[in-house]
C-alpha cells in the first residue's frame, strides 16, 4: 500500500479517537499533540532508508602464480597454479581472473575460475604456439587485486634442426676419436652414438646452438647417430658416417697377373698403384717407383708420379728369357714431410 494512503489512514483512525477523548477529558490542545507526534514518528519510520549492509574490503593481497620448472613444453595445455590468501579460499563470492599477453601484445582477461576451497587453485589453459605471459588477479565486491608477477610458457611442437658442420659424411679421420661440430636450437641435450664400438657421448648446445662432442672410432667405417632433445622435449636424430685413417702414409701394390706359364711368354704385365696419405685422401703428386725381378731375367725399375686419385701404374713384358720360379715386384713412394713407405707382391712363373 503507498505510504501516502497509509499516512492518511492512521490520522483518519487518530482523528476518531481524539473526537471520543476530548468528549471524555476535555484535553483537545493534548490529543492534538500526541496526534502529531504519532504521525511524525511513523512518517519517519515508513520513509527512511535501511542501513546498507557491510561489504568486503577491496582485496589488497595480489594471488601468485607458481613458475614452470623449464618454461619450454611441446604440450597444448598447461596447469596454471594459483596460490591465495587462505582467508580467502573457497569464498563463493571471489574468482581469480586470468591474463595473457602475446608478443607485442598488452595483457588480455581471458577466464575467470572460482576459488578452490584450498589456498591453491589449478587453472588449466590452452596455449598459443611460442611465448604465453600469463598473470592472475583477484576479483571480488570490492574490487579487482593488484597482478601477479608474470609467467612465461613457451609452446614449442617442432623437433630441433641438427647441422653437423664437420666432419663430412663419409670423411676419413686419422686419430683414435672424432669431433663433431654442429649447430642446432639452444639448450638442446645432445646424445651421440658409435654403432661400430658402442660408444657414446652427452653434450648440451650453448645459448648460440652451436656444440662440440669428441667420440671414440674403430677401424673402418663408424656409423653414427645423433639424437637432440629440444628445452620443449621434441626429438630429432641425424646420422653420420666416418672413417678412421691409419694414420700414416700408405701404398698398396697389385698386378695384372700374379700368375704366368712360361711357354705363354713373352707375357705382358701391369703393376697398380694406389698411395694415401695419413688421414686416408688420395696422395697426389707423390713419387713413385716400380722394381719388378724375375728369375733369369735382369730387374726392371721405372720411377712415375701419383695421380690426382693416388693411382700410378707400370707396364712391362716379361720376356721368353725367365726362368720358372717366384719372382717380386715392389713399390716405393715418398712424399714431402710425410716420409715413405712401400709394398710388394708376388709374381710367378710356372710350367
Amino acid at each position: 500500500m503507498p505510504v501516502v494512503v497509509r499516512i492518511g489512514m492512521l490520522a483518519a483512525i487518530l482523528a476518531l479517537g481524539a473526537g471520543v477523548l476530548y468528549l471524555g477529558v476535555g484535553g483537545l490542545g493534548f490529543v492534538v499533540g500526541g496526534i502529531g507526534s504519532t504521525v511524525s514518528g511513523f512518517v519517519t519510520n515508513v520513509t527512511s532508508t535501511p542501513a546498507p549492509k557491510p561489504t568486503l574490503a577491496t582485496v589488497a593481497d595480489a594471488p601468485s602464480l607458481e613458475q614452470p620448472t623449464e618454461p619450454y613444453t611441446s604440450e597444448a595445455i598447461v596447469d596454471l597454479v594459483v596460490t591465495v590468501p587462505t582467508e580467502l579460499a573457497g569464498d563463493p563470492g571471489i574468482v581469480i581472473r586470468v591474463y595473457l599477453a602475446l608478443p607485442d601484445q598488452p595483457p588480455t582477461a581471458i577466464k575467470e575460475v572460482p576459488l578452490a576451497d584450498a589456498a591453491r587453485t589449478v587453472i588449466p589453459i590452452e596455449l598459443a604456439s611460442g611465448i604465453n605471459d600469463f598473470s592472475v588477479t583477484i576479483v571480488g565486491p570490492g574490487g579487482e587485486s593488484d597482478s601477479s608477477a608474470v609467467v612465461r610458457y613457451v609452446w614449442d611442437a617442432v623437433p630441433p634442426k641438427i647441422t653437423v658442420t664437420s666432419p663430412k659424411n663419409n670423411a676419413i679421420v686419422n686419430g683414435k676419436a672424432v669431433t663433431i661440430k654442429g649447430k642446432t636450437q639452444a639448450r638442446t641435450t645432445l646424445l651421440a652414438r658409435n654403432d661400430a664400438n658402442g660408444s657414446s657421448i652427452v653434450g648440451t648446445a650453448e645459448s648460440d646452438g652451436t656444440f662440440t662432442l669428441s667420440l671414440a672410432l674403430t677401424t673402418g667405417a663408424n656409423k653414427i647417430t645423433i639424437a637432440g632433445t629440444d628445452p620443449a622435449g621434441n626429438v630429432t636424430e641425424v646420422k653420420l658416417t666416418v672413417r678412421r685413417g691409419s694414420g700414416k702414409l700408405t701404398v698398396t701394390l697389385s698386378a695384372s697377373s700374379y700368375e704366368i706359364k712360361r711357354s705363354m711368354l713373352p707375357e705382358p704385365v701391369t703393376l697398380y698403384a694406389t698411395a694415401t696419405d695419413p688421414d686416408g685422401r688420395a696422395l697426389v703428386g707423390a713419387d713413385i717407383t716400380f722394381t719388378l725381378s724375375m728369375p733369369g731375367i735382369p730387374t726392371v725399375t721405372v720411377d712415375a708420379k701419383t695421380s690426382a686419385t693416388g693411382k700410378a701404374s707400370f707396364k712391362t713384358v716379361i720376356p721368353k728369357g725367365a726362368d720358372i720360379g717366384q719372382g717380386s715386384a715392389t713399390v716405393l713412394v715418398s712424399a714431402d714431410g710425410l716420409g715413405s713407405t712401400e709394398d710388394f707382391t708376388v709374381i710367378t712363373i710356372v710350367k
